[in-house]
């Protein structure tokens, strides 16, 4: 069995592993390359891999930096199937067409303001696109063993978010596994991630391989900068990931509201996208940690802003309020037009509710930027900046290790590190070599591993 790291590598986004095997060749994640624009170039190259000879795809989860290329391989041809969570294909169902829209939406405002330096600037795919690419999308359960060619493949809870897995590959005598994002042992929304099973390989995420999550309790930082932000009669925006992140903010909210903690300020969710995925969320509550009473409890007390001119109406509120947006990067999405309205305002605060990739505007802010590029305009930020890691759907590297402790990986497994930042790779590589028995390396754009 070889393995190809086509994305994911020295970089959070852009996840796609090639798995060969006899003459069976399966694509484990099919994601968006994010952030630095020398990255996101990438996604515009021919794709490092012959179309015709992928027998299928297999997602983790339904994050676009693991999903988010499906539609470019089916606008190029592809029609094999893509298997993943019944909840991950609804997820994506979401996701995949809105990220068609947002890119079609960008096109033609940078066509119209000539911000681009082409004089028809094109999306990588529009929504249309999106929507095709969704009838390739087959359901599988966790634990369900399912064959493509020589392989056997199967899924395995992996907490983070809803529908997330870790993929299990079998073939030629020897089982791989593919980590996928990997959630927190005591999160908010979700459950723990099922331990692991004995592995020649294991390709883990590492995120947070250089860094725990605060024992402050995100609940309490919360709590503490809505007061405060109110108080001084201003706005607070949290850029959001519309699915996993908002939920927990929906609940987290919610939850201080009924218990007094917070004022009763309004909050206002402005992302159909995110508003979709909270239905998505009561349908599945077998899968996370929120009773019926507590999903509509979080839907009953939030604001739900779905048009564009609900979007916009916005402006004129003149009181204390939140507003919770996309994208969670702020690398696009509704909340750029809320920060180019209240940036300028000392009195806003920007609540980064998680890690905020290299190159992204989010960590730009968060490193002190004075301004910020936002459909070709300088705005100088005069808000606070916040950010609370406590919310993350990523397990740090002492849970990671945890959770490696309580799988079942035999003495001589080895681990290859993949969807992390450089720095994070080496102290992950470092602290694993150290505290466990396994061999670690770390994986390269376009490197290959053999079983």
């Amino acid at each position: 069995m070889r393995i190809i790291f086509l994305g994911g590598t020295e970089t959070v986004t852009g996840s796609k592993f090639l798995v060969e095997c006899g003459s069976t060749r399966v694509l484990v994640d099919c994601g968006l390359f994010q952030g630095f624009k020398w990255l996101r170039r990438r996604n515009w190259e021919d794709p490092p891999l012959d179309i015709a000879n992928v027998d299928a795809v297999v997602l983790s989860h339904a994050h676009l930096d693991h999903s988010g290329y499906i539609p470019v391989l089916y606008r190029r041809g592809f029609r094999g199937p893509v298997f993943t969570h019944a909840a991950t294909r609804e997820l994506c169902g979401i996701l995949l067409p809105d990220s068609g829209h947002i890119q079609e939406e960008d096109a033609r405002y940078h066509a119209r303001h000539k911000l681009s330096k082409h004089e028809s600037p094109l999306p990588l795919y529009d929504r249309e696109t999106a929507e095709k690419s969704m009838s390739l999308f087959q359901s599988v359960e966790f634990g369900e063993d399912f064959q493509v060619g020589d392989l056997t493949i199967r899924l395995q809870s992996a907490g983070h978010i809803l529908g997330a897995g870790s993929v299990i590959v079998e073939g030629e005598g020897k089982r791989v596994g593919f980590s996928g994002d990997v959630g927190r042992p005591a999160d908010i929304l979700m459950r723990s991630p099922d331990p692991l099973p004995g592995l020649d390989l294991l390709v883990l995420e590492s995120t947070y391989g250089n860094r725990t999550h605060p024992d402050s309790h995100p609940v309490d930082q919360i709590e503490h900068i809505v007061k405060e932000t109110a108080s001084n009669g201003g706005a607070l925006l949290i850029p959001s990931f519309a699915v996993g992140r908002a939920q927990s903010l929906q609940h987290v909210l919610t939850t201080l509201k009924q218990t007094n903690r917070i004022p009763d300020v309004p909050v206002y969710l402005d992302s159909p996208m995110a508003i979709s995925v909270a239905d998505i969320y009561c349908r599945y509550a077998e899968h996370h940690r929120l009773s019926e009473p507590q999903c509509r409890a979080m839907c009953d007390t939030t604001h739900y802003t779905r048009s564009v001119e609900d979007s916009k109406a916005l402006a004129g509120l003149r009181f204390p309020h939140v507003i919770i947006a996309g994208s969670g990067m702020a690398t696009g999405g509704r909340i750029l037009h809320h920060f180019k309205r209240l940036l300028r305002d000392h009195r806003t605060t920007v609540l980064f509710a998680g890690y905020q990739a290299g190159g992204t505007r989010g960590a730009k802010m968060l490193a002190g930027t004075e301004s910020v590029k936002i459909h070709g305009e300088w705005i100088p930020v005069k808000a606070r900046v916040e950010v609370i890691s406590g919310l993350s759907g990523h397990a740090d590297y002492v849970e990671m290790h945890r959770w490696l402790s309580q799988s079942n990986l035999r003495d001589n497994s080895k681990i290859t590190l993949v969807h992390g930042e450089p720095d994070a790779l080496e102290a992950m590589r470092d602290h694993l070599a150290r505290e466990t028995r396994f061999a670690v390396g770390v994986a390269n754009y376009r490197g290959i591993a053999r079983v």
